[in-house]
């Protein structure tokens, strides 16, 4: 799952930041007005975590911007402006979730991962098709009642598959969307071919009847009913 933090205080960002990597997170950041608007426009994030003032505009803009751009992410306003009117204009704007400073990071990941289980999952703490259920909060993949071992890049790719089932999806937008900002200093994409194999081999082996399926040319797509 990847978050982008729109906070200028530098300590503050890191802390987040830091801590949610340690929760399993992909984490990006922006610093600004400008650079948050541009990352949300090239982007997609499973949430935001949005301060109202930063330098060069307010963050409620940002909101405004999701709006337009018809963008699906959840987005927690997390602000110092603990007003009623703030809180009230940023729920009406589209956000999900309020968190006033300061904050406990235990509530953090608390409310992170309920806005995101809301919006992608219809608020169920599992993921289930056929006889695959996927637990995103403790990363653990089940295969008719079998755990099904995975490492941490198959387990975040195979997450990012079921929370888009059926649908196509390239590989750029599988590589940022599973390895962040990362992605852009590698020289291809050559590497998401390999991970891809090897989790599609667990799959087969633990016979799991929805299929991740090479597009020649193109990416992948999870198939939830194969053809026999």
């Amino acid at each position: 799952m990847k978050i982008l933090i729109v906070e200028d205080e530098k300590g503050l960002r890191e802390v987040m930041t830091q801590s949610l990597e340690k929760e399993r997170f992909i984490v990006e950041t922006a610093t600004d007005y400008a650079t948050a608007l541009q990352k949300i426009n090239d982007y997609d994030y499973d949430c935001i975590l949005l301060d109202i003032m930063l330098p060069g505009g307010n963050g409620l803009s940002i909101l405004e911007e999701l709006k337009k751009l018809r963008k699906r992410e959840s987005v927690i306003i997390v602000s110092a402006k603990d007003s009623i009117e703030d809180k009230v204009t940023g729920l009406d704007l589209g956000a999900d979730d309020y968190l006033a400073k300061p904050f406990h990071l235990a509530e953090l990941h608390a409310r992170v991962k309920s806005v995101i289980r809301r919006k992608q999952n219809d608020g169920d703490i599992k993921i289930e098709i056929g006889n695959l259920i996927v637990y995103p909060d403790n990363h653990t993949v089940f295969i008719d009642g079998n755990e099904l071992k995975l490492n941490r890049k198959e387990f975040d790719l195979l997450y990012y598959f079921v929370a888009n089932p059926d649908r196509l999806i390239n590989k750029t937008t599988l590589a940022e969307s599973v390895w962040g900002d990362n992605i852009d200093q590698a020289d291809s994409l050559d590497f998401i071919y390999s991970q891809v194999k090897n989790l599609r081999k667990k799959m087969k082996q633990a016979e799991v009847i929805p299929e991740i399926k090479a597009v020649y040319g193109f990416g992948y797509k999870l198939i939830t009913t194969p053809e026999a």
